[in-house]
């Protein structure tokens, strides 16, 4: 092995180098949680993960049994009217909160929306900042809440959303979906306050990878999916995080009778729970969320900090290999500042990923030219993503992915 002159880690030369990493690797024990198929090596843990045993085992006792037996009486004998806000509980955990500044609820788009709405009264200007770089979702949710509350809307460009923001309200994601990039949260945070502005962080590419800390980098407020590095199962409910301190501040612009302090008083004023729970809207979907409390298990006994450095470990690695494919890197060398994929170009990305899928090889493809590898450290070895690079080495010498059939896409990339 040889130690990577950024990371100072012990990178592998030879596949017995990797298996040797796997011997000694502290979350190979969680592999056993995942219902992964022979044959696959799943890349794709930053878009959907896997289904891990504790959630599917988590909806057939809530479904054949809470539901079958005791019917409307499971709000009650299954607790299942708290169960967002417990759920919240244990996500806190995973991103350096309390358990009140967060409840499981809705999607990510629309806690955006409730969030970037609650902020405006509280800025020193009306105005919102989104960069163009930025997930699709938190534009396009920008853009119609600023026709909503009529407010300015700056579409900066990227790195540029602080220097245009005077004290207006930003959107900003942790790690960039396309390049993994990670920002400065304690540095964001601190000029954005310093000038009267507040930031709205999306966490969906961090949220059980990165080792976040909102509380010690003094973020207000966040939003994030669990159907990502959470595994919570596809279209989960996303998290939303709110501060104790401003909280109270703060008012939901969807004020649902979830949100209430007493929804069962049936009363016609709204008076919002204590803390994030505030924010919780309609009826909360019980079998995802049942999926997602199961799927949470697996980082019962696991440190955050294990899970970041393995998935750099991880990074690097795949970066390392890649070096020699002809395939262009686009996330950044520095494992400091890159989040848990590595992503990277080549002008015939998208059948080059059809052609990695029959191969047993699952990665995902972002238009134009962008192939995302998602390094999952709770599932993935040293060994998988060793083989894995060499067969995708082996795919781009051959041009085994220059045919008709995997040039036609699919709807879904």
């Amino acid at each position: 092995m040889h130690k990577h002159a950024m990371t100072l880690i012990s990178l592998p030369e030879s596949r017995a180098d990797a298996e040797a990493l796997d011997e000694v690797d502290p979350l190979a024990r969680c592999r056993a949680a995942f219902a992964l198929p022979e044959g696959v090596t799943y890349l794709v843990g930053h878009s959907l993960g896997p289904a891990t045993i504790g959630a599917m085992e988590a909806v057939r006792e809530a479904s054949e049994g809470a539901w079958l037996n005791d019917r409307v009486g499971a709000w009650n004998s299954a607790d299942w009217i708290q169960l967002a806000e417990r759920v919240g509980g244990r996500t806190a955990k995973l991103v350096g909160a309390d358990a009140s500044e967060v409840v499981v609820c809705d999607s990510v788009s629309v806690n955006l929306f409730k969030l970037a709405a609650a902020a405006l009264p509280l800025a020193r200007t009306r105005r919102l900042v989104v960069e163009t770089d930025e997930f699709p979702t938190d534009q396009y949710i920008l853009e119609g809440l600023s026709g909503v509350a009529d407010v300015e809307l700056i579409r900066a460009e990227p790195g540029q959303g602080l220097a245009q923001l005077n004290g207006g309200v930003l959107v900003k994601s942790l790690v960039n979906y396309r390049s993994a990039d990670v920002a400065d949260m304690v540095a964001d945070e601190a000029a954005a306050q310093d000038e009267g502005g507040w930031i709205v962080w999306d966490l969906s590419h961090a949220t059980g990878v990165l080792d976040v800390q909102l509380a010690k980098s003094h973020a207000r407020l966040a939003a994030g999916c669990t159907y990502k590095y959470l595994n919570g199962g596809p279209g989960a409910p996303a998290f939303l995080y709110a501060r104790g301190d401003v909280a109270g501040e703060l008012s939901s612009p969807l004020p649902g009778w979830m949100g209430h302090a007493a929804p069962f008083e049936f009363t016609s004023d709204y008076k919002p729970k204590h803390g994030a729970a505030r924010f919780a809207c309609g009826t909360p979907p019980i079998l995802s969320l049942a999926a997602l409390d199961g799927a949470l298990k697996v980082f019962d006994d696991v440190a955050m900090r294990d899970v970041q450095a393995k998935s750099r470990s991880l990074g690097q690695m795949c970066l390392m290999m890649a070096e020699g494919m002809g395939l262009d890197i686009a996330s950044p060398l520095d494992p400091q500042r890159r989040g848990g994929h590595v992503s990277l170009r080549h002008p015939d990305g998208y059948p080059l990923v059809r052609a990695m899928a029959d191969w047993g090889i699952e990665a995902d493809f972002r238009t134009p030219h962008t192939i995302r590898l998602g390094l999952s450290p709770l599932f993935l070895s040293y060994a998988e993503i060793w083989d894995a690079m060499s067969e995708l080495a082996e795919i781009v010498e051959t041009r085994s992915w220059d045919t008709a059939c995997y040039r036609e896409k699919a709807i879904v990339t």
